[in-house]
């Protein structure tokens, strides 16, 4: 099971990553915008899904469709 990216690049734990698109975090006013850089992500059991820290938001689960490895 492989986690890739919205191109296609296969992703590990510790990569760092772009997002491609403005995303909103469900259960704060905060929005991610595009081009945030995303340091140390964690894969899951889930290869469409990724875990890291963004802004002092712990445990935010990203889906790899909205992600560009850096």
């Amino acid at each position: 099971m492989e986690a890739k990216d919205s191109n296609g690049a296969v992703l590990k734990d510790g990569d760092n990553v772009t997002l491609i698109k403005d995303l909103k975090v469900k259960g704060t006013s905060t929005t991610l915008k595009r081009g945030t850089l995303v340091k140390g992500i964690r894969l899951t059991g889930d290869p469409d899904e990724v875990e890291c820290r963004v802004e002092k938001i712990k445990g935010l689960v990203l889906r790899t469709e909205f992600l560009k490895k850096a």
